[in-house]
């Protein structure tokens, strides 16, 4: 069964590159731009999400915080996507399992998916 990922990040560019790129390598890609989406997961819940640390009038930290903080998606690994450069001190802050400094390199998004999801 594919694995499926969560991309909830509100610039389209980089939503529309990470769907293709996570798509193109086998796994079962939703794409939202609002973080009321990650708020509201029900199950069957993704098995990976990336998280843009802002998003149009949402902050992906407090999101983190959320999902991690409930019994029921504690689980899911949370990799928080920003332009900050203290990014991963950032992630380390609110629970995150990991972080993407923007811009990123494909190589990179692809490892940390196959890290977190065993491959495909």
């Amino acid at each position: 069964m594919r694995k499926k990922i969560l991309v909830v990040e509100d610039d389209t560019a980089i939503g529309d590159v990470l769907y293709e790129m996570l798509s193109d390598a086998g796994y079962t890609v939703e794409l939202q731009v609002d973080g009321q989406a990650a708020l509201q997961m029900q199950e069957p819940f993704p098995d990976l999400l990336f998280l843009d640390i802002r998003l149009s009038g949402s902050d992906g930290r407090t999101i983190c915080q959320y999902i991690k903080a409930k019994p029921a998606t504690r689980h899911i690994p949370i990799i928080l996507l920003s332009t900050y450069k203290d990014t991963q001190h950032m992630a380390q802050d609110v629970g995150a399992d990991d972080f993407l400094t923007k811009p990123f390199e494909m190589e990179d998004v692809l490892a940390l998916a196959a890290n977190y999801l065993g491959g495909r």
